[in-house]
């Protein structure tokens, strides 16, 4: 009877765990297929659109015109995200690793052109550079008059999506060197490697995670982008979709085309998933962090230097710059320059929102993705960056057709333009979860399980908190997109409802650029302050570890 018991007690210990995984996997799996329905509504709307089509609409894919601008579309897209890639990577490496001077500094100052609008930027630079611009108008008087070249086309689209996108590979990059185990890089030393050896075999490696993340999101931003290649007069595959809702009756062979587009962003994310490959990356034991050894730049210093000015400078201080000069050429020539308090309010609410519902939404999905990467996982994670490849105006629309027939009181409301936000966004906030949960060892939780707590407490206490930074940053790239988002929030708003990006918007489509000047300079000041308090914990935490 005394060896019954304690036999009896356990084999009750190991039902339960058994009961608490099943329904765990199933809560998971529920979630997971809960959100993959919320991405599949665009393309279901897209779908019932294309079958309306005749044939003289589905033979639209096949005319020379549409295959050139999907063939255009797609060499943007790869030769903007290798640019974000070669910028994104070594800042990261230079403001985490190095002692390059005031790399603190630097490391918020290389993410600030991420609060700028591609829109905005791209008119900075027609306004600073173009034919015409300051810089033209500064020469006149020159033997240089009339020599700066047309920067408009893909020299000008892949100029301003390349600067500013390249935040996305930068800020994941970084948090991922934060993340690295530094016993990795001792033992390649260790065995006679240089520091350059080290970081091509060992470091490299271990970041593809984060690299390929971020290089996705720069690949589908720039094929789903409009207000940049529109300013630059680069055709675009956007460019035809929103012809065909805007100037057509019939939007079957509009659908047609965002379906294409859809399959295109479906062929970049098998790449990605491609190129991470399914290795782990987190660390292998379960001690306190130890800092990662600062790299001396030594000569390299001031060349380090000089790329981090330059690249802020052109960037973040000129288009900023542009701004500024436009609202003291208002002020000066008497026009009322207004600071729309009311818009920015609206804006703050509402992205908030969405960033905070992204971010539920994109839990599920990121530990199918990173804990149990099987079929149906990634069927789900593929479907959750559907809507981040399609124009706003696409996935507005689709929103509006379901309303109206299934949830009429939805229609013009915050909800529905806070669910367009977690359609469009939800790969920022996935992103960053995943490539925190793969640094997270299943040991972790092992040893929380072994001490007696529950699958829940157990991802409570140890995983919960490993996730912070990974949370933090996708919470703030889903505010700081949806802070800049316009086609959506311009046909979902309820009426009356103003942005900054619609005042943005209203007052440059007006040729006021005055007027768009001011609720452009409240757009940027309002989306610095998440970026700068993101950085500012990150480098108190990696203060802290250092400190230790």
């Amino acid at each position: 009877m005394g060896i019954a018991a304690p036999v009896v007690r356990a084999g009750r210990a190991a039902s339960r765990a058994r009961r608490e995984a099943s329904q765990s996997r199933s809560a998971l799996v529920l979630g997971g297929l809960a959100v993959g329905a919320l991405m599949l509504l665009p393309v279901a709307y897209l779908v019932v659109r294309a079958l309306e089509a005749d044939a003289s609409s589905w033979d639209l894919i096949l005319r020379g015109r549409t295959v050139w601008l999907a063939l255009r579309s797609v060499g943007l897209a790869v030769t903007v995200t290798l640019a974000a890639a070669a910028l994104g990577v070594p800042l990261a490496w230079l403001t985490v690793r190095t002692d390059l001077p005031g790399r603190r500094l630097w490391g918020v100052v290389a993410a600030l052109p991420l609060v700028i609008p591609s829109y905005v930027g791209a008119f900075a630079l027609l306004a600073a550079l173009g034919p015409g611009g300051m810089l033209d108008a500064a020469l006149q008087n020159t033997a240089l008059a009339g020599s700066l070249p047309d920067i408009t086309g893909w020299p000008g689209a892949w100029a301003s999506l390349t600067l500013f996108t390249y935040p996305y590979v930068y800020l994941l990059v970084a948090a991922g060197i934060k993340g690295l185990d530094p016993a990795a890089e001792e033992a390649a030393r260790s065995l006679g490697r240089s520091s350059w050896a080290t970081f091509r075999s060992v470091t490299l490696p271990l970041l593809r995670p984060s690299i390929a993340a971020g290089c996705l999101l720069v690949a589908l931003y720039t094929l789903h982008d409009f207000g940049a290649v529109s300013l630059m007069r680069f055709p675009a595959f956007t460019q035809a979709i929103y012809l065909q809702y805007r100037g057509a009756f019939d939007r079957a062979p509009a659908a047609i085309l965002s379906l294409l587009l859809v399959a295109i962003a479906l062929a970049v994310l098998a790449v990605e998933h491609s190129a991470r490959g399914r290795a782990r990356y987190y660390r292998s034991g379960t001690g306190s962090r130890r800092p990662l050894r600062r790299v001396a730049l030594g000569r390299w210093k001031w060349a380090a230097l000089a790329f981090c000015s330059a690249l802020s400078v052109v960037a973040f201080v000129l288009p900023v710059g542009v701004i500024v000069y436009w609202v003291l050429r208002a002020v000066s020539e008497g026009e009322e320059v207004r600071i729309t308090w009311a818009a920015g309010f609206g804006s703050i609410i509402v992205s908030s929102a969405g960033a905070l519902v992204a971010l539920l939404a994109a839990l599920p999905v990121a530990l199918l993705a990173s804990r149990r990467p099987r079929r149906l996982a990634t069927v789900v994670e593929r479907l959750s960056y559907s809507g981040y490849a399609l124009p706003g105006i696409v996935v507005a629309l689709a929103l509006v057709f379901f309303s109206i027939n299934t949830v009429p009181l939805l229609y013009q409301s915050l909800p529905l333009v806070v669910i367009a936000y977690v359609i469009l966004f939800l790969p920022q906030a996935v992103e960053p979860l995943r490539g925190s949960l793969l640094q997270v060892g299943p040991r972790l939780e092992e040893a929380a399980r072994a001490l007696g707590k529950s699958r829940l407490g157990a991802f409570r206490s140890v995983v919960a908190p490993l996730l912070a930074k990974g949370a933090g940053a996708g919470a703030a790239l889903v505010f700081l997109t949806a802070m800049k988002e316009l086609p959506a929030t311009l046909l979902l708003r309820p009426t009356g409802f103003e942005t900054l990006a619609t005042r943005v918007w209203s007052g440059a489509a007006a040729g006021l650029y005055g007027k768009a000047a001011g609720p452009a300079l409240l757009l940027l000041a309002i989306c610095a302050v998440p970026l700068y308090l993101l950085a500012r914990r990150v480098e108190v935490e990696e203060a802290e570890v250092e400190n230790k």
